[in-house]
């Protein structure tokens, strides 16, 4: 893998996580406390520093071959599963990802909540909003920066890869101060997962001892065959969808108006 491949499958990958990230974020400080909410990423940011900066020199002092066969099996984990949720999203066994309504759940929760101030932190309900989304985001994208740069031998390159997903998110999200649901999170998460999958058995392999034909260029064959192969489930399980009813969106009953007939969700 060449550096500019490095680069953008990072991006790819961690612009899903700060999307997610930032619609929590934004649903923290709009109906909460911006002050709370700021004071809350950063703490997140500082947790993940220290994780990071204890697990990056750990890495270093592993085998190559042992590193590439638990990283390529962990990299199957995550890219099998997200595949198989954009599958299902896209041939309609499963409802989309929808960051709006996830951004209206947010700030339906928000709302309800009470207020408390713990020390210099006046809405402590915004703060670990703030500080549980950045970290549970954060430690996926520093595991995709860890994994893919050491694999590569090139941290410094997926960390600034990471860097720009986050800053581009953050700035837009700065921007519209509303959730990023123009964003085909779906397709990404799709093209993200065909990466992840495709790197994890190509490293998983190498690290068994197994040789590709090529030596990288092997991937400019794998990852087409398994962005072919979730391309034909997708089509195939679309048929099978089209008579289902979508479950409805959490949080929309509530937006009925009384008396209104409730949907039946299929079994």
């Amino acid at each position: 893998m060449n550096g500019g491949a490095l680069f953008v499958a990072v991006f790819l990958a961690c612009t899903v996580e700060a999307v997610e990230a930032t619609t929590i974020v934004l649903a923290a400080g709009t109906v909460r406390d911006w002050r709370s909410a700021i004071t809350g990423v950063f703490a997140g940011l500082a947790f993940l520093v220290v994780v990071v900066g204890a697990l990056g020199p750990a890495l270093s002092a592993v085998p190559l071959a042992g590193l590439r066969l638990v990283v390529g099996g962990l990299l199957l984990v995550f890219g099998l599963q997200w595949m198989r949720k954009a599958i299902l999203r896209a041939s309609g066994h499963k409802s989309l990802h929808d960051e709006a309504q996830i951004f209206l759940d947010q700030v339906a929760a928000a709302e309800a909540a009470p207020t408390q101030r713990r020390g210099m932190v006046s809405d402590w309900y915004a703060f670990t909003l703030s500080f549980k989304g950045v970290v549970l985001e954060g430690l996926e994208v520093a595991f995709i920066v860890l994994t893919f740069g050491s694999n590569q031998h090139d941290i410094p390159l997926a960390a600034v890869a990471a860097m720009a997903a986050v800053l581009v998110v953050v700035a837009v999200g700065v921007v519209v101060r509303a959730p990023l649901s123009r964003i085909p999170e779906n397709t990404m998460k799709f093209v993200v997962g065909v990466m992840l999958t495709s790197f994890g058995m190509f490293w998983g392999a190498e690290g068994a001892g197994a040789h590709w034909p090529g030596s990288d260029a092997a991937l400019l064959a794998l990852i087409p065959a398994v962005a072919l192969f979730g391309v034909g489930l997708t089509f195939g399980l679309r048929g099978q969808g089209q008579g289902r009813r979508q479950p409805w969106p959490a949080g929309a009953q509530s937006k009925l108006a009384p008396g209104a007939p409730r949907p039946v969700e299929a079994p």
